[in-house]
């Protein structure tokens, strides 16, 4: 008995041949068609429902919400991420651990597979209100236009001029103890400040180590109170000035005084002044905090309709875990305003 290959006309193979071919390129390549597909879509529409300016945690969450309410989003991120020296993320439940590049990686990879969100590599320049939503420029020229917008862009610190702490910022130069406190818990460890905060933050660092230094950059402005109670639970004050941080690649070894002095530590806290990293919000008519912040309601909403801020940008809470949550917020309220509106 023949085989049916071997019944098989050789005109009706080739035919066969060529239509399983292409069957097989066709199930082999679905992530290139869907990228050229993205692609091709971003340079004939420049017309969203949602904008997300800023594409790490909390840009990245308010994305995958808007692409599980099936809206048409386009994040614009411009690749600089405020904790990009950060070895580790803590405090974040099946993350614990991983670097924040990890987090992020994976964070884009699993947005990229809702087919309405659209990425754009760029800086976001400039804003306007229009009657019937927004537009944002972008520093390649382009101008792309949404129903609402969602900030999430976050702040950029501002470094004292101290030689070295910029390089130890985010690895031994640390803003939160429940971000990074465990990891040098009872370490010789410094308060970098003075005043209130200062006091403040030296009370809350007690918690995780007893060799506790609050290092004033010069003369101590604490009230007579203060020092004593912080001298009463063994925290030494040292008012001397700073000259510069010796490290090792990020990790602290002394600091080094201008008379010449020096102190061995392992880990230095730090309440640094910081700005607004993208200053459109202001523009479109934004209120900021007190504090400097982008003023949100609970659920992200800023003083302007239509116009959303999350993450770093928003709040003193800064983690990788409230991020992700304010930005799921945003991108909830977002999706759900407009479905309200257009019913």
């Amino acid at each position: 008995m023949k085989s049916h290959k071997e019944t098989l006309p050789s005109s009706s193979r080739r035919e066969f041949i060529k239509r399983s071919g292409l069957t097989i390129t066709a199930f082999t390549l679905p992530l290139p068609l869907i990228k050229i597909s993205k692609q091709n879509k971003m340079k004939d529409n420049k017309q969203f429902d949602v904008i997300v300016v800023g594409g790490s945690y909390s840009g990245l969450s308010a994305a995958m919400a808007l692409g599980r309410a099936l809206k048409q989003a386009l994040v614009i991120d411009s690749g600089k991420p405020c904790n990009i020296q950060t070895p580790h993320s803590h405090n974040f439940l099946t993350q614990d651990g991983k670097t924040p590049t990890e987090i992020a990686v994976l964070a884009k990879q699993q947005v990229e597979k809702y087919d309405t969100v659209t990425f754009f590599t760029g800086l976001a320049t400039n804003g306007r209100k229009r009657d019937n939503g927004f537009e944002i420029d972008v520093a390649s020229g382009e101008t792309f236009r949404a129903a609402k917008l969602i900030f999430a862009t976050g702040i950029k610190d501002a470094m004292p001029n101290i030689d070295g702490f910029s390089a130890c910022w985010g690895i031994s130069v640390l803003h939160c103890p429940y971000c990074h406190g465990y990891e040098v818990r009872n370490e010789k460890t410094g308060i970098l400040g003075n005043g209130e905060h200062a006091n403040e933050l030296s009370q809350l660092i007690s918690n995780w180590t007893n060799d506790l230094t609050l290092f004033t950059n010069g003369k101590s402005t604490l009230t007579v109170e203060q020092t004593e109670k912080l001298k009463k639970h063994h925290i030494k004050i040292i008012e001397k000035e700073i000259e510069s941080l010796q490290h090792n690649n990020g990790y602290l070894q002394n600091i080094i005084f201008k008379d010449g002095t020096k102190s061995a530590v392992r880990a230095i806290y730090s309440r640094n002044s910081f700005e607004q990293h993208c200053s459109i919000p202001e523009s479109l008519g934004c209120e900021r905090t007190d504090d400097g912040y982008i003023k949100v309601n609970p659920f992200q909403e800023t003083t302007v309709a239509g116009v959303f801020a999350c993450g770093d940008n928003t709040t003193r809470l800064r983690s990788v875990a409230n991020s992700v949550a304010m930005g799921t917020a945003a991108g909830m309220t977002a999706s759900k305003k407009m479905i309200l509106e257009q019913f």
